[in-house]
């Protein structure tokens, strides 16, 4: 799977995608992250990506050719199977949305900055808008690395443990129940003896109320309530 990732701030990429899961993904050959310049790609003589908007009103607007150059020249490699805008007006990200684009091959993922982009960047390349929540950041950088994050840890061959991420929380609806490892009794505060006692079948009973109980406090709207 390939991302390329536009940005007017390469290295703020840079660690998010240097290490752990992100890294390993990487080495192994199973996932590749392109993280791309846009004033690379800037026509004009101080590179400059922005402009004051049409209308007037305060901030700066990022313009549609450094896009479009750098787009047009990515599809004339290959084909991707969706363009994603991350911004703060998309469809909020969600384990359902993370498990389908980790079916894709290429993906390419434009992180907006300044007021925003021109709306001719949405209109004519954007295939899915996708925002990681209602509020505002500086950029969409960190965004695009919480959206690779999700998508290539579920890209079979990446996690240690391939059935880990199928028990995570919002794959079957619910949030994940509670998890302890050693000591299992640590000053007084004691492993419930239900994940000490090996039986398997009460223990996935006991994980599933634990699962629906955290989910009804919690996140009542996950199960229409």
């Amino acid at each position: 799977m390939r991302f390329d990732i536009l940005t007017v701030l390469p290295g703020l990429l840079e660690s998010p995608f240097a290490h752990s899961i992100l890294q390993r993904a990487q080495k192994k050959g199973i996932a590749e992250i392109h993280v791309h310049n846009l004033r690379d790609y800037s026509t004009l003589k101080h590179k400059n990506v922005d402009d004051y908007p049409y209308g007037g009103g305060s901030g700066m607007v990022m313009m549609i050719e450094p896009f479009a150059l750098c787009i047009e020249k990515l599809k004339s490699e290959r084909e991707y199977d969706e363009v994603i805008f991350m911004t703060p007006d998309g469809i909020t990200l969600n384990q359902g949305i993370a498990n389908e684009l980790s079916i894709k091959g290429n993906i390419i993922i434009l992180c907006g900055h300044y007021k925003g982009i021109d709306q001719r960047v949405r209109d004519l390349y954007v295939t899915r808008e996708l925002s990681i929540g209602d509020y505002v950041l500086s950029g969409g950088e960190l965004p695009a690395a919480v959206l690779v994050d999700s998508v290539i840890r579920l890209i079979p061959g990446v996690l240690s443990d391939e059935t880990s991420a199928l028990s995570d929380s919002f794959q079957g609806e619910l949030l994940d129940a509670p998890v302890y490892t050693r000591p299992a009794d640590w000053k007084g505060h004691r492993v419930p003896d239900i994940l000490l006692s090996g039986n398997t079948p009460e223990i996935e009973k006991w994980r599933f109320e634990q699962s629906l109980e955290r989910t009804r406090q919690r996140r009542p709207d996950l199960l229409g309530e």
